[in-house]
């Protein structure tokens, strides 16, 4: 039978576009302050921890969830309206953003009680960070192919493996891994895998830096060797994480994030392009601004379905594949429209557009693998659909 798709219309209500307004005045402040600039993911840490605090204390950290863990039960598409905000203005939210999008949701959702009570209100107030413990050297993009194990013991498990392109892993605080408990089945080969919280200041666990392709340490190796997690650090039911691994993948993949990281590209083009640009460009402005609305109402009914209750695996999946291939493709698309050099631009403004689309190019390869590979979410689709 195939499956009931769609995307509910959604319209934003009146206090998520006040909140819009405080948040954009509250980063005009920031960066007026020079707390940030839209090179912000190259500044220390250190920076992002305080700015995650600044953050928490405004109550945007954790916004849909109960007040007795920290959070403020506001609506998901408050918190929407917030993250959007957030990556418009390329702020330093990399201290937080994990624990908020998805490591905090399951937490909440299968965690047991010790571990809500002790964990939630620290990520809502900003002094958490998180990583994802999915990839691995040997399974690629197939995340039911995870190896690395862990063996029951007295008290807790012992965890012996490798998670690789483990984004902050170097400085995350928790991971929530996805771990082999038992092999898979004939009948089910996503039967056997856990989900574990697990504190990186383990025993046992060395994180290795992968450097991208910008000369950033963004991505990790992590090692697991004899690391032992007690029986409290279980998450939801032994070796049924299936299920909650697709439950937060659909966090993951349907944000404002899978849409907007190259934004800033098309913004520096419209700038250049000023108030009389050249039919051509014009044109084609038109055409990618067209794009991007579409993708955005998309990205919007899924967070109305998520307040609605409902678990949109494929209408994410969808926005996550359409999404980065738009953001992806766009730095090319912009290098093409974009007026020859040696126009009478002011040099700060050319500066600004080469810079933008200098990151924005560099970036744009990992946009399709991280959140899952355009393969891996066209099955999920197509199965989706009832057509395998």
């Amino acid at each position: 039978m195939a499956y009931n798709f769609h995307f509910d219309p959604v319209d934003l209500p009146p206090e998520a576009k006040e909140l819009r307004q405080e948040v954009r005045a509250f980063l005009r402040q920031e960066i007026e302050a020079g707390t940030f600039t839209p090179d912000s993911e190259r500044a220390p840490f250190s920076v992002a921890k305080a700015f995650a605090r600044k953050v928490g204390a405004r109550g945007w950290i954790g916004m849909t969830w109960p007040k007795q863990y920290g959070g403020h039960e506001r609506s998901h598409l408050e918190r929407y309206v917030v993250i959007e905000e957030m990556l418009a203005h390329r702020a330093p939210t990399r201290a937080y953003s994990t624990a908020d999008r998805q490591s905090g949701p399951v937490i909440l959702r299968y965690g047991q009680q010790e571990v809500k009570d002790k964990i939630l209100p620290r990520i809502a107030s900003g002094e958490l960070c998180f990583c994802i413990g999915l990839s691995e050297p040997n399974s690629g993009s197939d995340v039911f192919a995870a190896s690395t194990r862990a063996t029951k013991t007295e008290g807790g498990w012992l965890v012996n493996g490798r998670k690789i392109w483990t984004s902050g892993a170097h400085y995350a605080d928790y991971m929530i891994a996805l771990l082999r408990t038992s092999p898979a089945t004939k009948e089910n080969r996503r039967h056997g895998l856990t989900q574990f919280l697990v504190d990186m200041t383990t025993p046992g666990i060395t994180t290795r830096p992968i450097i991208n392709l910008t000369g950033s340490h963004d991505f990790n190796e992590v090692v697991f060797d004899d690391a032992f997690l007690p029986d409290s650090h279980l998450i939801g039911e032994v070796d049924m994480a299936w299920k909650q691994a697709t439950d937060e993948l659909a966090y993951e993949r349907s944000g404002p994030d899978r849409w907007i990281e190259t934004f800033s590209c098309l913004v520096e083009l419209v700038r250049v392009a000023g108030e009389e640009p050249s039919e051509r460009l014009a044109e084609g402005i038109g055409r990618e601004v067209a794009h991007l609305a579409t993708l955005r109402r998309m990205s919007l009914s899924v967070a109305g379905m998520l307040q609605a209750g409902k678990t949109p695996a494929v209408e994410a999946a969808v926005v996550k594949d359409l999404g980065t291939n738009f953001e992806q493709a766009l730095p090319d698309k912009v290098r093409l429209l974009a007026p020859q050099s040696g126009d009478s631009l002011p040099d700060s403004n050319d500066n600004r557009f080469e810079e933008a689309l200098r990151h924005a190019t560099l970036i744009a390869p990992k946009l399709t693998i991280q959140g899952g590979t355009r393969e891996v979410l066209r099955g999920i689709i197509a199965r989706g659909l009832g057509l395998r």
